[in-house]
This record gives C-alpha cells, sequence and structure tokens, in this order.
C-alpha cells in the first residue's frame, strides 16, 4: 500500500511542479522536462506494481450492476479523452477533455473496486484531476479552439471503439474480464 500511495503522490507532484512552484521550475529548462519525465514514470511503475501488489483490503462490496455502467463510462472517457487530439466539430467544445476523461476513468473504476488499493489508486487520481482543472482555470485563459470538419468525429467515433477493445483485451490478458456473463 505503502509504494501505491507514493506513487499517487509523486504522480500529483511531478504534474503540480511547474505550476505550484514556477521559480524552482522555470531556471531548470529542459533538464527539468527530463526531471518531471522521469518522476512520471517512476510514479506509474511504484501504481502499477503498488496496486498489483496491495493486500485486498475489503471496504465495500459494489453491485454486479455496476460493472455495466463502468463499461459504457470508459467508453466515454476513450471517447472524451479523444477529443483532446480531434480536429473535428467536437474541438473546443470541452476545455480538458484529457482530464475530464481520467476523472470519468477514476469514477467508473471507483464504483465496481471496493477495495482500500483501488480507492486509494483511483480516488487519489480522481483528486489530482480535480485540482489540475482548478489550478489550471485559476491560471490560464482558455481560447476556444475553432472547430473543424465533421468526419474527424467519425474517425474519433472509430478509433475510441478501437482503443476500448483493445483495452478490454489487456484487461483480459491481466486476468479482469470486463464483460460479466
Amino acid at each position: 500500500m505503502f509504494l501505491l500511495t507514493l506513487g499517487v503522490i509523486l504522480w500529483a507532484a511531478a504534474h503540480f511542479f511547474k505550476r505550484l512552484a514556477p521559480g524552482l521550475r522555470a531556471p531548470m529548462g529542459d533538464r527539468g522536462k527530463a526531471v518531471v519525465a522521469a518522476a512520471i514514470v517512476a510514479s506509474l511503475l511504484m501504481m502499477i506494481f503498488g496496486y498489483r501488489g496491495a493486500d485486498f483490503i475489503h471496504v465495500w462490496a459494489p453491485p454486479t450492476w455496476t460493472v455495466h455502467l463502468n463499461n459504457l463510462m470508459m467508453l466515454v472517457a476513450v471517447f472524451v479523452y479523444g477529443m483532446s487530439a480531434t480536429k473535428g466539430r467536437l474541438r473546443g467544445k470541452m476545455r480538458h477533455p484529457q482530464l475530464t476523461a481520467v476523472k470519468i476513468w477514476a469514477v467508473a473504476h471507483l464504483l465496481v473496486n471496493g477495495d482500500l488499493a483501488s480507492i486509494i489508486l483511483f480516488g487519489g487520481m480522481l483528486a489530482w484531476a480535480v485540482a489540475s482543472v482548478i489550478l489550471i482555470n485559476r491560471s490560464e485563459v482558455w481560447v476556444r479552439p475553432a472547430p473543424g470538419e465533421a468526419k474527424k468525429d467519425i474517425l474519433l467515433v472509430v478509433i475510441t471503439l478501437v482503443l476500448f477493445g483493445v483495452m478490454t483485451a489487456i484487461h483480459a490478458w491481466l486476468g479482469v474480464w470486463p464483460f460479466p456473463g
């Protein structure tokens, strides 16, 4: 549990570094980018190995129907995340599509996982995404990008379905079948 918790904290600290300590970050230049990137990679490894190695400590029993809601929310999360890279009509409809996708992902996983490690991981990532949105909104004025072509949105739907399929295959490979029988 310690490694998992430390990973979540390092993830947040690495992402907040530029916004909360610009005076320390700016003089570091490109070396600072490398330090932050290394911290993010280290935090991901800590979260992965910490989560996989954590003892199962039961906190609550999620109802079985939440699996269906989780799957729907994950499909939406993949789509919303993809909106950050789209050049279609949906471009600019949402200020923080990646962070919104993380929030959807975290809530979806909190709905289906009732153990302490899951609450630390997904709750921690949810808290980080909410805090990130608040920090960004307070520090930057958003200029909404102009919408693009509708055919790019169709491509986004296709990419979303393919990525969702890949993600479910990875879950199955890891021993977590995301679709109840």
